[in-house]
């Protein structure tokens, strides 16, 4: 990356890590974008070229993991089928960051649960990831799935994941070391997806 592309990748992480404290600290409703942007020592203008809405601050990694499912359906090799690509694209983005089992993870499936605002962004966030990767699923792998069983797919990927990190995240007995819940994550998945994978990610 460029330095100005590495300092508004400083500037981004240091919004999420005080919104993360301070909804930890004072509650999500008692927090204020101005709260946030003070908090980062940036102005309340400059927070909204980071992020459109209070609620998006809690998911600042959702564009790049979309992206990773269009890389990897882009770069799918002859032998790999629809579940290879996205098994694929779930370990990439694990090796990329822990954003899906860090302490902010854990933060926002509490919100979720609890603050409607956080819910329905959170809900249409992942409706429209769902859409587009089910597009370029059904796209690239037009033999084999229409857009039906493209959305089928996609949707079984999301709640894999969705599951599994919701009772990992909410169980006060497991350790809370990323690469033990990135592993059991993985172990979820690849299980329920075992019988759609092709002979290479078998292997």
């Amino acid at each position: 990356m460029s330095l100005r592309d590495r300092k508004r990748e400083r500037t981004r992480q240091a919004l999420v890590d005080a919104a993360t404290e301070l909804f930890e600290q004072r509650g999500y409703e008692a927090t204020t974008v101005a709260d946030i942007a003070a908090a980062a020592e940036i102005g309340t203008r400059t927070f909204f070229s980071y992020f459109a809405t209070k609620e998006d601050v809690l998911f600042p990694q959702g564009d790049a993991r979309v992206a990773a499912v269009l890389d990897a359906i882009a770069a799918r090799g002859p032998d790999d089928g629809p579940a290879d690509v996205l098994l694929r694209a779930l370990r990439q983005t694990a090796q990329d960051s822990d954003d899906l089992v860090s302490p902010l993870a854990a933060l926002r499936l509490r919100l979720i649960q609890t603050v409607p605002a956080v819910r329905g962004r959170g809900l249409q966030l992942q409706l429209d990831a769902q859409r587009e990767i089910a597009r370029h699923l059904a796209d690239a792998f037009g033999d084999r799935l229409d857009a039906v069983g493209a959305a089928a797919l996609t949707g079984a990927f999301v709640g894999a994941i969705t599951g599994a990190l919701q009772v990992l995240l909410e169980d006060p007995e497991r350790p809370g070391d990323p690469a033990a819940l990135q592993a059991a994550v993985r172990r979820a998945t690849d299980f329920v997806f075992a019988p759609w994978l092709g002979h290479a990610e078998r292997a």
